[in-house]
């Protein structure tokens, strides 16, 4: 079968979802908030990072009952951005108060004692519900927590709640149907972007990235398979991780999550990733994750960053003069740019193409029946039974390519067994596109490279496809009808096949006010020289504005 055919059937099966979507009061002594000025004025404790509030709460500055309560007054204030699907409202109380009593009586606190988290509803929760935000899966209740997330709750998070997202995470815009529509039969209650409600925050870690933003949650958890972390966290103004994923069974894999501890896509591809303000929050996050320490931030000066050019092409022209503002302060604060080599990944994008569609076809069949081959009672079985179900236009297009060919005949499994073994071998695709990166870094000398999350700031809600095709303006001339996932995940999808880690930074605000990310990709296993390059970066750029909610 012909990958570039097959990927242009699957774009019109689809209604324009990329091939990778099928893959992601203060009391005195408070500690003093960061360098934004802007944070909302009326409660200090909204400013707080998630480092902040554990240590106020460590040092007996900040009760944990009272720091939560704020934050559930924020949710619930928020609310109109559909950023929650459920809120734990009384057990996070609960939770609060104990982290309290435990502080009076002596008892050491773990590392994030008291911090509430929020956790993207396609990740396994045994005391809330884990619905994907699909109707299939209303009443699903997994038995135990994701590793990663018992780690945080061992340590002392408290989960809020469960944020909304992409319908089962197939798409990049968070404009979920499930939630409901109006006569037309348009989205009812699309998650919104905090710094311009007509505007998607992204996704599908569009819940957690919009709690996060609106204040209501200094962090959270998020999942990635071709972006889904850090293209919210470029639309939304925080940061987002993805760490190593490797060969995605087990060789190379940061963190302990498996297919049946979250709703999968991509075995290969998808991950947990934390989300929060700052590059520092994430460091701790992953820190706890991991069992290992915090790094601190790294020094800049003579630090080697490599600008791929294939990754700095097409920019939007508002988003063009926000990224160059970036590197040109990291320049300033000593910084060696390398802008070209004997290896520059100048065919990333077509090497990327080439292999994502045949990995997001041929995936999900067998991911998804293996989740609920570890469920007892489970809702569902089957990829047909989930589809059958599925209120997400675009989704429900995602799901119906699994069972037509590029003709649109019937699946065939067989051939595209073939074409996935082939890709994913010694020698296949996704080899060939680890050794370049691999070759890359090696020639360069860098230690990562540095470019723009997305080529655009957050596209238009589109209430009634979901998610379909979007326009903008580069060098003066208008990009019209562009994939609106493919063209959002154009820079986050490579290192996804390759199993790279990826952070993306907000560097800052366009001329309209919308948040810029920045990525920063490093060589496999670079994970925490990554967060320490990424928390000297942020240092330089500073904080951004935050929205007025």
């Amino acid at each position: 079968m012909n990958p570039n055919a097959s990927r242009r059937h699957f774009f019109k099966s689809t209604g324009a979802v990329s091939a990778a979507a099928m893959l992601g009061g203060v009391g005195a002594g408070l500690t003093a908030c960061g360098g934004d000025s802007n944070a909302i004025p009326e409660d200090p404790l909204l400013a707080l990072t998630a480092t902040q509030v554990v240590a106020n709460i460590k040092n007996g500055t900040l009760k944990a009952e009272t720091y939560m309560a704020a934050m559930i007054a924020r949710a619930k204030a928020a609310s109109g951005l559909n950023g929650m699907i459920f809120l734990n409202e009384a057990e996070a109380l609960k939770a609060a108060k104990a982290v309290d009593a435990a502080k009076t009586a002596g008892t050491p606190l773990g590392a994030l004692a008291g911090l509430p988290i929020v956790v993207k509803d396609n990740i396994n929760t045994k005391d809330m519900k884990t619905t994907a935000g699909t109707p299939a899966l209303r009443n699903h209740q997994p038995k135990k927590n994701a590793p990663s997330l018992q780690k945080l709750i061992d340590a002392g998070a408290i989960v809020l709640g469960k944020s909304n997202l992409h319908e089962w995470a197939f798409g990049i815009t968070s404009t979920n149907f499930t939630l409901g529509t109006d006569q037309s039969g348009a989205a009812a209650r699309p998650c919104k972007n905090p710094y311009d409600n007509s505007r998607i925050p992204g996704g599908s870690s569009g819940g957690t990235a919009v709690a996060v933003s609106a204040r209501f949650a200094p962090a959270g958890l998020g999942t990635d398979t071709g972006g889904s972390t850090r293209v919210p966290a470029s639309f939304c103004g925080i940061a987002g991780f993805r760490p190593s994923v490797g060969n995605g069974a087990g060789n190379g894999r940061r963190y302990p999550d498996a297919v049946t501890d979250v709703l999968p896509i991509s075995t290969t591809r998808d991950t947990v990733g934390p989300m929060a303000r700052t590059v520092a929050d994430i460091a701790l996050l992953d820190a706890v994750i991991t069992g290992g320490t915090v790094p601190t931030a790294k020094g800049l000066k003579g630090l080697k960053i490599g600008l791929p050019s294939a990754f700095w092409a097409g920019l939007d022209d508002s988003v063009k003069p926000v990224a160059e503002a970036a590197k040109k302060k990291l320049a300033d604060a000593g910084v060696v740019f390398v802008e070209s080599s004997t290896a520059d990944l100048a065919d990333i994008m077509t090497l990327n193409g080439n292999i994502s569609f045949p990995i997001a076809l041929h995936e999900p069949i067998h991911a998804i029946p293996a989740y609920f081959a570890s469920v007892d009672n489970a809702p569902a079985r089957t990829v047909k039974e989930i589809r059958d179900l599925v209120a997400s236009p675009d989704v429900a297009g995602a799901f119906s390519a699994f069972n037509d060919d590029v003709s649109g005949s019937p699946f065939n499994e067989a051939t595209f067994h073939t074409a996935y073994v082939g890709i994913m071998g010694a020698g296949g695709g996704r080899e060939t596109l680890q050794k370049l990166y691999t070759d890359y870094f090696a020639v360069s000398g860098v230690e990562c490279v540095l470019f723009p999350t997305t080529l655009l700031a957050a596209p238009k809600i589109d209430p009634v496809k979901g998610s379909h095709t979007l326009s903008y303006t580069v060098g003066g001339v208008e990009q019209k009808d562009k994939d609106t996932f493919g063209t959002c995940i154009r820079n986050t999808d490579p290192c996804t096949n390759a199993g790279l880690p990826s952070l993306s930074i907000p560097a800052g605000l366009t001329a309209g006010g919308l948040p810029v990310g920045m990525e920063i990709d490093g060589p496999l296993g670079s994970d925490a020289n990554l967060l320490a390059i990424g928390m000297g970066i942020e240092a330089v750029w500073g904080s951004i504005q935050a929205p007025a909610v």
